[in-house]
């Protein structure tokens, strides 16, 4: 490991490359497995160490940096709300959740948003509002309301959350869990159909599973499950807080299949990468049963978040970073899948958003990162042997092909290793 100094902004004392490393483990939990890489700045889609060595950003923060690190618009317009008003509480109103709650509205096409932080707060909340809608609107008997789940799912940490994931990290020594969920496995609508039954307010899905290595469902699923969801008279929840915002090429993941979902969970890129920013939006009917007193958030819906927010969605309401997204979307996939055979046994893509299986017989998917990071190029693995690739909108076609030229790298240093 390299000692190569970085100044302190806060001291102006130098410090190694090996001491930021040695803080962090020593000091904060260790509930994440970094790469050996300590990040100093950014621009755009890529980043620098504290050595000064570039990076183009392959992760885009889990899809919360879509527009890039340090976007004008959106700096200009933290620093111009900065200087006014941060924080309020909700107590109160301010000027900038009105204009933001309205062009969120538009633009999911629904008529009320509920506005919080973390992507998890989000999704709370729309089990919540679910239940909520399920005993005021649907007739449930009270304390009997179900959710049905997918396999397979990531959807925040908290407990509540974390006890409908199947995932025994995510599991293990946090319970008891919350009841109210039945599993299904992700895209098999028949199944969905059967757990079902009187007690069941919604189906809470990702559109595309990320955090299981960008799971793309069955083509026709998105529009069966809304024919279901309907013929059933339960709520179609679809969590696009990594896959929304324009990731795929489109404004919504389900937007592929022409699917409105009866509510929104949005997060991650709503927040520009500056602040944590989420929503849920839906129809009047739904996030109606909303009362004063009866959810809150101290943060949620304050100004600057707000301020944030209304910025990204006029970004997104031009259309132009779904089809950059769209059109360099199609230049990676066409890349990786030149090396399915050559150490990628698959690669599913929509839009900026890759994952592909490497063949464990030659790496697993941290052994790939790592060799990416040597390369220049910072990716995340999952489940073994998969790796994502999420660059951010603002990338360029030499940043794709650099990407995937890096990865032919990888992976043909690892066949030549393997004999």
């Amino acid at each position: 490991m390299t000692t190569t100094s970085s100044t302190d902004p806060g001291s102006g004392v130098a410090e190694p490359t090996s001491r930021h490393i040695a803080l962090t483990e020593t000091y904060a939990a260790h509930n994440y497995h970094p790469l050996p890489v300590v990040l100093a700045s950014g621009e755009g889609a890529w980043v620098r160490d504290v050595e000064g060595r570039r990076y183009l950003d392959c992760l885009a923060g889990y899809s919360a940096l879509n527009f890039g690190h340090g976007h004008p618009r959106l700096l200009a317009r933290a620093a111009g709300q900065l200087q006014r008003l941060t924080l309020t509480s909700r107590a109160f109103y301010n000027d900038q959740l009105g204009p933001f709650a309205q062009a969120l509205a538009e633009l999911t096409g629904k008529d009320m948003v509920l506005p919080m932080n973390s992507g998890a707060e989000a999704v709370e909340t729309a089990i919540k509002v679910s239940r909520k809608w399920g005993y005021r609107v649907k007739g449930v008997a009270p304390g009997a309301a179900t959710i049905v789940t997918m396999r397979g799912n990531f959807h925040g940490r908290t407990t509540t959350i974390v006890g409908f994931s199947d995932d025994p990290d995510a599991t293990d020594d946090y319970g008891p869990f919350t009841p109210g969920f039945v599993g299904v496995p992700y895209g098999d609508g028949g199944a969905v159909a059967a757990a079902i039954d009187d007690t069941t307010v919604g189906v809470l899905f990702e559109p595309i599973q990320g955090e299981g290595g960008v799971v793309l469902p069955p083509d026709g699923f998105l529009r069966d499950l809304r024919a279901l969801c309907t013929e059933r008279g339960v709520l179609m929840i679809a969590d696009e807080i990594q896959s929304g915002l324009g990731r795929t090429g489109r404004t919504f993941a389900c937007d592929h299949e022409d699917v409105v979902p009866d509510v929104y969970v949005l997060g991650k890129a709503l927040g520009g990468g500056i602040l944590p920013v989420s929503a849920i939006a839906a129809d009047r009917e739904v996030l109606g049963v909303v009362r004063p007193g009866t959810h809150g958030s101290t943060f949620g819906g304050n100004p600057l978040a707000a301020a944030i927010g209304h910025e990204v969605v006029r970004m997104l309401a031009t259309g132009e970073h779904q089809e950059r997204a769209r059109v360099l979307g199609e230049r990676l996939a066409a890349g990786l899948r030149a090396l399915v055979g050559k150490g990628l046994v698959e690669v599913r893509v929509r839009g900026l958003w890759a994952g592909v299986d490497i063949d464990p017989r030659l790496l697993t998917g941290r052994q790939v990162c790592e060799a990416l990071m040597g390369r220049g190029i910072l990716a995340k693995d999952t489940h073994g042997s998969t790796v994502r690739f999420a660059p951010p909108l603002v990338c360029t076609e030499d940043d794709i092909d650099l990407l995937v030229s890096a990865l032919g790298s990888v992976l043909e240093e690892a066949l030549l290793s393997a004999g």
